[in-house]
């Protein structure tokens, strides 16, 4: 490409001059529109981004992605909670809370009376921070609660989340952390206009209404991350690391001191101060017209007003002397952190760290990968980066087999980088390690929403995009004398180390449920805002529905092999999936194979040096086995298919049984189902939820003894694997040039069609009966968890419809019923929801759930509420009316495109499907009224017996008011799992 850009716009031939960057091949350049914006770009950017920054300093970072009819948002600000001040900790992410709550326009009935009564709120909040005497704290509570109930009477909950779901908006959410608070939605593109609308609204002015009930949500937000052994020991880790930065010294979510003693004036001052358009992106990645959709961005945001904004700095870390050791307990399994501080993000230490992390471990080929995981010495390792603008981290961890100690773990670790250090590695893994990247980034750059996250990143950290382009350029330059001695220099006894283990946390702490009056919703009501943007009518979004049978291509091999295909229209990149319809409940030997062939070489090859050679390629392989079906494929560059299906037929004709290989693979997987039963969410959603629908005859409990898993013989594992090729089997190509996979397949996959054997029987588990069992299990956590689950009728696609309905009214979503009633109204709960499941199979049940997360104390009370709400069902027109038009767009905005076409249709067939189901569902719900959803949710849903699901302390937990929900067995962890069969592990 010529250092000129030319540009046509409506005829008009415009030659633009540019500005040379040094970098030729990621050339900047700075280009004016038609409209007379100017913008900068990249030359050779594989995203197209067109970045521009209005006049008042706002950054807006546009890219083009056409695959469907929706643009991923996100509004960014250059601050997080390392900009909160120490004495009020938390400060930011609650301000992004409330940011949701509206303005003095969104969210109020009439503000002028209202702020009256939130002046006389925030004032209390003063005097409760200041208040050192605890009993003259809950009086000063109290008038706040009050308060707060008569200026509920004024305010109109969750307008904010009407507006942008009837958009037929997805994954509309914020989150904070350290440098940034996000703001995120992903929007039909027909509706940019009324979205912007709406969020040009949303930042001009901050309202803190709904105070105090949002607050105890946040508090529920923070009794999870107490849950969370992860989170502890990823902050201990911080801890060490900066004990002198925000970034050790204080948590996004803040300290609960000063959660529970909030200033509503410093939440105004810090939106005041950081939420001006010179600190702001607004980032839209999508299919939109760059001068048509930044001429709206300058008409919603182009009036906001700059101001000078001061970043904090803070004194500089010192290196650390020594490994610095802590210890963090809780009740899941046993894990080991080692990290090492770098400097912040943009320094030519992140191109070196981040070289050296995938060297040591990318899933395939690093050293860690093969010589910890692929070896068994470990129960599983690998690494990561983080890097923030002042400083990053590099840090491995590890999870220990039986009878292995952390310490040992950690000098496992500690090896992988000596051997950096000492260049005990391969000279093609720097190159392969770059090849791996730039793969990765290919496939990233597919996407609007990842690429929109590599904006905000850039962003966030005050990067010029070409810099952040060249990266994988400057890498591909370093060479293995560079790493050795880079490594020789961070790398020392300077790291932080986190043992996290198993037993009581005596830190956690617990708090009494506040009592707060449940608020008024005003549900009916609608501010004058909102009747406005209600009236815009938005431009038409037809849907689009597939024609399975003609996006499919259908072919066979030589030997009569059906093979359906789909072109990779956007790069190189191929998937080749070999399909047999067979799984676990055929034959539960083929699962059990599949894992342990990843653990071996062949004739040719070790096991190492076999993994060696597919990464060397950019080729992965896998063997995996769902319920009814195995799936055995690899995927990669279409220039390596060939040689990647030849290394993968190999493997699969030659692999070596080993038996030592095989008595580790064992004990890895004994000492994996011990882990599994310390994992708070694995117990829940997996063990409950399947011994409330099945009972004792369950997939989940039908495994391998300890002494079955013994007495298999490796030879008949790897005979297992050989002989799927003998089953009947069909192949789905997903990439370019389908003759050339075609005749790999010829050459490399041999099979005589006609002898091909029919599978085993599969064998099907039986949906009990559900109501009056209350299953119980004791937890140390200081949250409970309850679902109510009930079996429904068997699966008919005439209910999908208003299930679909049913779900974005009631139950999902930060505007729907129970949201609102459970979480903004009473302030019970975190996350709540309920819904009504469709069954994936022909022939299986539907299942009616409902859900809360709250304090233990609480759960009494968000039991009677929630029953309540599934016994009868509020009716709100207007609200019903929002969540139909949100249902509608989104079906209209759907484009199952690539090879989620095939897979798609694969899920359908499951539900006697043979066309694209969603035409009928928006016909149906096109004409459904609250009337139907009312019969419905009366025929389907009221009146449910309901098996009770609990999962909490049992010291904490009400029992009087569980056993009003039915019968209460506590049960044990190895019963739900059937892990009494598994002896424990000897060392």
């Amino acid at each position: 490409m010529k250092n000129q850009f030319i540009a046509v716009f409506t005829g008009l031939l415009i030659i633009v001059g540019c500005s040379k960057s040094k970098n030729e091949k990621h050339a900047s350049s700075t280009i004016t529109d038609s409209n007379g914006f100017t913008y900068e770009t990249v030359k050779d950017d594989p995203t197209g981004l067109r970045l521009y920054t209005l006049d008042n300093g706002l950054k807006v970072y546009l890219g083009k992605n056409t695959e469907e009819p929706k643009i991923q948002t996100l509004i960014a600000v250059r601050a997080g909670s390392k900009y909160d001040p120490a004495d009020n900790t938390g400060l930011a992410h609650y301000l992004e809370h409330m940011v949701f709550k509206g303005t003095d326009k969104i969210g109020t009935q009439d503000y002028e009376k209202e702020k009256v009564f939130l002046k006389q709120i925030s004032d209390l909040y003063e005097v409760h921070k200041a208040e050192k005497d605890t009993v003259k704290k809950k009086e000063i509570y109290k008038k706040i609660d009050s308060v707060s109930l008569l200026a509920s009477n004024i305010s109109i909950a969750n307008e904010y989340d009407k507006m942008v779901s009837s958009l037929g908006a997805e994954g509309t959410n914020a989150f904070t952390s350290n440098e940034q608070t996000v703001y995120v939605s992903k929007i039909p593109s027909n509706e940019v206009d009324k979205w912007l609308q709406v969020e040009s609204e949303r930042f001009k002015t901050l309202v803190l209404r709904l105070f105090h009930t949002e607050l105890e949500a946040v508090y529920e937000e923070f009794n999870r991350g107490q849950d969370s052994d992860g989170r502890k020991q990823y902050f201990a880790v911080l801890e060490g690391l900066y004990p002198n930065h925000p970034y050790g010294t204080q948590s996004t979510i803040g300290k609960s001191e000063h959660l529970k003693n909030p200033s509503m004036k410093a939440i105004h001052n810090y939106f005041e101060t950081y939420y001006v358009p010179n600190n702001m992106a607004v980032i839209m990645v999508g299919d939109l017209d760059f001068e048509v959709t930044i001429k709206k961005v300058n008409n919603s945001f182009g009036d906001y007003k700059s101001k000078e904004v001061s970043h904090p700095t803070f004194p500089e870390e010192i290196p650390l002397a020594a490994p610095v050791k802590k210890e963090v307990y809780g009740p899941t399994a046993e894990s080991v952190y080692v990290a090492f501080r770098t400097k912040g993000k943009g320094d030519k230490e992140e191109v070196m760290v981040t070289l050296i992390d995938y060297m040591l471990a990318n899933s395939n080929a690093g050293l860690i990968d093969l010589n910890l995981n692929q070896k068994q010495m470990v129960q599983r390792a690998s690494s990561y980066t983080n890097f923030d603008n002042d400083y990053g981290f590099h840090l491995l961890y590890g999870t220990p087999k039986q009878g292995q100690t952390l310490d040992e773990v950690r000098d496992l670790l500690l090896g992988q980088v000596e051997k950096i250090k000492k260049g005990e590695f391969e000279d093609w893994l720097l190159d392969a390690v770059v090849n791996d990247l730039r793969l990765s980034k290919i496939k990233s750059f597919e996407k609007s929403s990842s690429t929109a996250y590599e904006y905000l990143d850039a962003f966030i950290g005050f990067q010029d995009w070409n810099k952040r382009l060249s990266m994988l350029d400057e890498m591909k330059k370093i060479t293995k004398e560079e790493v050795v001695s880079f490594a020789n220099e961070l790398y020392a006894n300077n790291y932080v180390e986190v043992h996290k283990i198993k037993g009581e946390d005596k830190h956690i702490v617990k708090v009494d449920n506040p009592g707060i009056t449940p608020i008024n919703l005003n549900r009916g009501k609608e501010s004058t805002f909102l009747k406005e943007f209600n009236a815009v009518n938005s431009p038409a979004l037809t849907p689009q529905f597939v024609d399975y049978k003609s996006a499919i291509n259908e072919t066979k091999t030589k030997s009569g092999l059906n093979v359906s295909y789909i072109e990779n229209p956007n790069n190189d990149i191929f998937n080749l999936n070999i399909i047999f319809d067979m799984g676990k409940d055929n034959d539960p030997m083929v699962s059990l194979a599949a894992g342990y062939l990843d653990y071996l070489g062949t004739n040719k090859y070790s096991p190492e040096e076999l993994k060696q050679e597919f990464y060397k390629i950019g080729i992965s392989y896998y063997v995996n086995t769902a319920n009814d079906k195995t799936y055995v494929g690899i995927s990669g560059l279409k220039e390596n298919l060939n040689s990647g299906l030849e290394l993968l037929e190999h493997l699969w004709g030659n692999a070596v049984p080993d038996q030592e290989t095989y008595n580790k693979y064992v004990d890895k997987i004994l000492k994996g189902r011990q882990d599994s039963k310390t994992q708070k969410g694995n117990i829940f959603w997996n063990g409950l939820m399947s011994y409330s629908k099945y009972g004792e005859d369950s997939r989940l409990r039908d495994i391998y003894t300890m002494s079955e898993l013994r007495a298999i013989t490796p030879i008949e594992l790897v005979e297992k694997i050989k002989q799927l090729k003998q089953y009947k089997q069909r192949v789905f190509y997903y990439g370019k040039d389908v003759d050339n996979a075609i005749a790999s397949l010829d050459s490399n996959h041999v099979i005589n069609i006609d002898k091909l054997k029919d599978y085993p029987e599969r064998k099907r588990y039986e949906e009990k009966e559900t109501g009056g069992n209350v299953y119980f299990v004791d937890y140390d956590m200081v949250q409970s968890e309850i679902l109510l689950l009930a079996k429904g009728a068997e699966f008919d696609a005439k209910k999908m419809a208003a299930s679909r309905l049913f779900n974005t009214y009631f139950g999902s979503g930060l505007s729907s019923i129970v949201f609102q009633e459970i979480r903004e109204s009473k302030s019970l709960a975190y996350s709540a929801f309920s819904s009504y499941s469709n069954a994936r199979e022909k022939g299986d049940s539907d299942y009616v759930m409902a859900y809360v997360g709250t304090q233990a104390n609480k759960l009494p009370e968000a039991v009677d509420a929630m029953m309540a709400l599934m016994t009868n069902m509020p009716e709100a027109e207007e609200q019903f009316k929002q969540a139909k038009e949100a249902t509608l767009k989104k079906i209209a905005a759907e484009r199952i495109t690539k090879s989620n076409i095939f897979w798609t249709y694969e899920s359908l067939k499951k539900r006697g499907f043979e066309n694209d189901n969603r035409e009928a569902l928006y016909n149906t719900i096109k004409n459904m009224t609250l009337n139907d959803l009312k019969t419905f949710f009366n025929t389907n849903i009221k009146g449910e017996n309901y098996n009770v699901m609990v999962i909490g302390n049992k010291k904490d937990i009400d029992f009087k008011a569980l056993k009003k929900l039915g019968d209460i067995k506590e049960m044990d962890i190895d019963e739900i799992f059937n892990f009494e069969k598994s002896a424990p592990v000897k060392g």
